[in-house]
């Protein structure tokens, strides 16, 4: 299949695509979540389509088995994107969302594709650095303790079982980030912007810096905010995201 070739649904994507919009982003979501990560952004940003990404084994995809490795996700999703990226596209990760984002955009490399024309990592030690992630240590109690966190932090009610499945989640995804190791830095053949939060107690800008090393024209973002306030996008973020346009 070439690109702009078909557009028919995928369970990789929470809303059919728009042809009406000259570009896309395409938004993956932190550990332990799903695309209602991004649920609080607007469905287009200036003229740029959002496009969350729904990884499998969660929220509406609850009964597709686990991707089990970010390599294994991000070959299932470059099949996926190929009727999507006929037109400029770029990527957005959050978190350990940046991880899959990097990996995918190695696929698409790889098949000989179109690549993003800017990949944007928020919040996110560069891959060689992944392994010092906090998350890849803390134990169940003080997972569960995130998972609380963020669904207050969306203003959703507490629900038990929803604390339980986001943490079975969780329990999956950081089962796939402790397996990731990229042990040297990979040249990525398109622009990187780094965001870092203000006010983010979990990664510091100094920890950022390894994404230097991924490519060519690496940017820094410095926002305001802590490190899940992107799921509310604000519009020191839109301005940054609309900075390859």
């Amino acid at each position: 299949m070439t690109p702009g070739s078909g557009t028919a649904a995928s369970p990789w994507f929470v809303r059919p695509s728009s042809p009406a919009h000259p570009a896309r982003i395409f938004c993956f979501p932190f550990s332990g979540s799903g695309a209602s990560a991004f649920s609080a952004w607007p469905a287009v940003i200036d003229d740029i389509e959002v496009c969350p990404v729904q990884f499998p084994g969660r929220e509406n995809r609850l009964s597709h088995p686990h991707y089990g490795t970010y390599e294994n996700l991000a070959a299932d999703l470059a099949d996926s994107l190929v009727p999507l990226i006929d037109r400029p596209f770029a990527f957005f990760g959050h978190c350990a969302g940046a991880l899959p984002a990097v990996e995918t955009v190695v696929r698409l490399a790889a098949l000989g594709l179109p690549g993003p024309d800017c990949l944007f990592v928020s919040g996110q030690p560069a891959p060689h650095d992944a392994s010092r992630d906090r998350m890849l240590t803390m134990t169940e109690p003080e997972l569960r303790a995130e998972v609380v966190s963020f669904v207050r932090s969306r203003g959703i009610e507490l629900r038990p079982d929803m604390i339980d499945m986001g943490l079975s989640v969780l329990l999956s995804d950081r089962a796939a980030a402790r397996a990731y190791r990229r042990a040297e830095p990979v040249v990525v053949r398109c622009p990187i912007v780094v965001v870092h939060w203000r006010d983010d107690p979990e990664v510091s800008l100094d920890q950022l810096q390894g994404w230097r090393q991924y490519s060519d024209s690496v940017d820094f973002r410095v926002v305001d905010g802590g490190h899940h306030a992107f799921a509310d996008a604000p519009d020191a973020l839109r301005k940054v995201l609309t900075c390859w346009r």
